[in-house]
Parts: structure tokens; C-alpha cells; sequence
């Protein structure tokens, strides 16, 4: 078992090492600004951590969208082929990969940042511990170790986890950071069953997140008692992450067919509204109706003498206006 244990370490190492770099050289950074020695500067080094690492990790996050997407298109023929070949494992297998292959889509990219993410997890996990222990892990040297040993937040050691506390204080501060991290891992997963998911749809897909909903939160609250309080900070700052990531995608861009669909067509329709114009539901189109050209009457212009036009001759039976008979202009009565 140690010889396993070694060689988990040995490949390990490189992570240990960039994680334990990074960690110290965020703390340098807070020491400028607070104790060195604090709970606070080693508790904002593992934020900065984590923000680091998920920003490289949101390529993968486009990635884990559009294969989730392509999965949820591709329900229909994947429980078709399910219907099929049910009595026939393999050759249902066989089909499946096909379909994944013709259609470009690869299941894993929807587990790749877990995956990812997973390494750094551990590694800091073995730094932590390494530092509860008094033993240098990665670059850490015994006095930067010591000093780790010492920090403390609201009074309970970051080395510390529930388990092995010292005291209650460090038990409850342990013990609300696990109900945190419970309670976020809990929203995180119902955030993408209640809002992206396509309604009136099940499939598959749906049953498996239904059962990771509650069985996720529940072996973080199962295994966060060993955690050490450093550990139990980075996992809930990396729930918080996700949390708003996911409540970002979901507004911009969600599941066609899903609850925060209508809920972005029914705010563009309020924005369109307030601008004055007419929101179109998605789908249908507009219709011209033409209308009856509408009289613009014109206001003769005046035009000098010259250019007037001479009125009608008279009928020959017609007798002319008094005063035109002679040519001359009418005399006035006596």
C-alpha cells in the first residue's frame, strides 16, 4: 500500500509544487496588507487559488456546455436505440459510440472540468495536511509550514478539520463551512434541473442529475468532517464560482425548450416594450399589412399675371358679363 502511496505522490509531485508556488506567492501578496502569520492572508491565498484555476478552466466550462447541449439533442435517438437493442448490451454500446462519433459529441467533455479540477483538489488537500502535520509539502519550507500551523480563522486552525479539532470552536467553524459547502453543492445542481433543463422532457440525462442532487451533497457532508478548514474554504469558494457562472449562462444562453428560455424571451419582450416596439414570440414572424395611401392636399401656389391662365370663352348663346359687351367697363348706375 505505501509503495502505491509513493508513486501517487511521485506523479503527483509537479502539482504539489505549482500549488504550493502559487498558494505562497498570493500569500507574499497579502502579507503586504495584513499579518503574515493572520487566518485571513492563508484564507485569501486560497480564494485567489481557486479564482486562478477556474479562470483556466473556463475553455473547459464552454466545452462541458456544449456537450451537455449535444447530449440533450441527441436524447431522443440515444432512447431509441436504448428501445432497440435493450436485450443486446453490446450492441447497444456499439450504436451508442456510432451515434457519439457521427455527431462529434463526447460524453466525458461534460466531466472534464471535475476531472481537471480534481488534481488541484487533492494536492492542495496534501499541502494542508502536510502543514496540520508540521510537515513541508511542495516548495513550503518548516517555517513557512510553522506559520501555517498557527493561522487561525475566528479562532479555529485552517489545518485543522472537524475530525481532529482541538477545541468546539474549530468543531462549529468546521461545521458550518461543511453545512456551506452542503448547502451550495445542493443549489448548484438544482440551479441546472429547475432552470436548463428542457420541459416535459425525461430522459436519462435527468434521472442521473435527480440522483446526484441529493447524493452529491450528501457525501460532501459525509467526507467535509475530514477536511481540513483550508480544504472546506476552497471547495465552497469553488461552488460560489460555479454558482454564478452557471446563473450567468443560464440567463445569457439556456436550453432551448427550458424554464430560463421563457424567462429570457419574456424579458427581452419587457425590454422591447419599454422601447416602444413590438417583441415577436420566438418562432413566428411579422406580417405586412399594407395600408390605404393617405390624401396630401397640395395649396395652389400664386403665379404672377403673365402666367395665369385665361379663363374659357363664352357659348355663342351664352350672353357675356355685363361691362365685357363693349369692351369698355360698365357705367355706374346715377
Amino acid at each position: 500500500m505505501s509503495g502505491l502511496a509513493n508513486l501517487f505522490n511521485t506523479v503527483m509531485s509537479p502539482i504539489y509544487n505549482g500549488v504550493s508556488w502559487i498558494l505562497l506567492q498570493w500569500h507574499s501578496f497579502w502579507s503586504l496588507f495584513l499579518d503574515p502569520a493572520s487566518g485571513a492572508a492563508w484564507a485569501l491565498s486560497i480564494v485567489m487559488l481557486v479564482v486562478m484555476i477556474r479562470i483556466a478552466l473556463i475553455p473547459l466550462f464552454v466545452k462541458q456546455i456544449k456537450a451537455t447541449r449535444g447530449l440533450q439533442t441527441l436524447q431522443p435517438q440515444m432512447k431509441e436505440i436504448q428501445t432497440k437493442y435493450k436485450n443486446d448490451r453490446q450492441k447497444q454500446s456499439e450504436e451508442m459510440m456510432k451515434l457519439y462519433k457521427e455527431t462529434g459529441t463526447n460524453p466525458l467533455s461534460s466531466c472534464l472540468p471535475i476531472l481537471v479540477q480534481s488534481p488541484f483538489f487533492f494536492a492542495l488537500f496534501h499541502v494542508l495536511q502536510g502543514v496540520a502535520k508540521g510537515v513541508p509539502v511542495g516548495v513550503l519550507t518548516l517555517q513557512e509550514v510553522q506559520q501555517g500551523q498557527s493561522a487561525t480563522i475566528l479562532g479555529a486552525p485552517i489545518s485543522a478539520s472537524f475530525v481532529n479539532a482541538p477545541n468546539l470552536n474549530t468543531k462549529i467553524v468546521a461545521a458550518v463551512l461543511i453545512v456551506l459547502m452542503t448547502a451550495t453543492t445542493f443549489t448548484t445542481q438544482r440551479q441546472l434541473m429547475v432552470k436548463n433543463q428542457p420541459l416535459g422532457q425525461s430522459n436519462p440525462m435527468m434521472q442521473q442529475q435527480k440522483i446526484l442532487l441529493y447524493v452529491m451533497p450528501g457525501m460532501f457532508a459525509v467526507f467535509g468532517i475530514n477536511f481540513p478548514i483550508g480544504v472546506l474554504i476552497y471547495w465552497l469558494t469553488t461552488n460560489l464560482w460555479t454558482m454564478g457562472q452557471q446563473l450567468y449562462v443560464i440567463r445569457r444562453n439556456p436550453t432551448p425548450g427550458s424554464e430560463a428560455e421563457k424567462e429570457l424571451i419574456r424579458r427581452k419582450a419587457e425590454k422591447a416594450a419599454a422601447r416602444g416596439e413590438i417583441a415577436l414570440p420566438a418562432g413566428t414572424t411579422a406580417t405586412v399589412v399594407d395600408e390605404e395611401p393617405k390624401v396630401v392636399r397640395t395649396q395652389p401656389k400664386r403665379q404672377p399675371r403673365a402666367k395665369r391662365t385665361p379663363p374659357p370663352a363664352p357659348k355663342p348663346n351664352q350672353p357675356k358679363p355685363p361691362g365685357e359687351i363693349s369692351g369698355e367697363p360698365e357705367a355706374p348706375p346715377a
